[in-house]
């Protein structure tokens, strides 16, 4: 009888610290002041635990040995922040300006409280320029996709749908695009968290089951590609 093939083992995730490590690569590749930043970081709250350990441990080495040990976790801690910050940057900035760019911040970072999709809700089918919407306490955003001059008309059409439906409820547009006046996609989640909050949960969710039948008039576009998974280029 013919021996059966063993399955093949399935290929294994990276580690954690090599992921930190593809990470950081593909960060420093994209910002090339991330380094100094990350060790600005480390060395900064070093320094400040060593200075704060002279003036307060009086002399005791435990004390000051204590602080050292602090400062090099808060140093550590600084840099993980840093990177996370900057690799997020990074990570939008490989995907600006594709069509479902929006979508793909609206899967993953939008802030808490807030509910978005990643189809956008109304596009152009010829330019590709999208509208996208997303629910929370502040109400209603409409995000236009792509330069303001076509976006514009899109984001105008969905508003009124909106306030025909909601004629009481806050409506923000912002457009993510070339244009100066236009928010820069890693930045579209800080403007969506500023925006105020002007309703409470149970008004949230009945706009949302509201809005369910505008439904979405856009062109089938691919979903938001997913900034985290995108292989960044090679260096020529």
């Amino acid at each position: 009888m013919a021996r059966k093939e063993k399955p093949a083992k399935a290929a294994k995730e990276p580690g954690r610290l090599k992921q930190m490590w593809q990470v950081f690569q593909m960060t420093r590749r994209y910002d090339k002041t991330a380094v100094w930043w990350i060790l600005l970081g480390f060395l900064g709250s070093i320094a400040v635990s060593v200075v704060l350990a002279i003036l307060i441990s009086g002399g005791s080495v435990f004390g000051m040995v204590l602080w050292i040990i602090a400062g090099v976790l808060a140093g550590i801690l600084a840099a993980m922040i840093i990177l996370g910050r900057k690799a997020e940057k990074a990570a939008y900035s490989q995907i600006a300006g594709q069509p479902g760019a929006v979508g793909a911040v609206f899967r993953s970072s939008l802030p808490r409280g807030w509910q978005g999709s990643e189809m956008p809700v109304n596009a152009n089918a010829k330019t590709q320029d999208a509208v996208y919407r997303a629910v929370g306490r502040g109400g209603v955003i409409l995000v236009g996709e792509g330069p303001r001059s076509r976006a514009a008309r899109l984001v105008e059409d969905e508003k009124r749908k909106v306030n025909r439906v909601l004629p009481n409820v806050p409506v923000t547009v912002l457009f993510v695009g070339p244009d100066e006046d236009s928010i820069p996609l890693y930045k579209l989640t800080k403007s969506v968290r500023k925006v105020k909050s002007t309703l409470t949960k149970p008004e949230v969710l009945a706009i949302v089951n509201r809005l369910s039948s505008l439904g979405s008039s856009g062109l089938p576009i691919p979903k938001g590609v997913d900034p985290f998974k995108v292989k960044p280029q090679r260096a020529r």
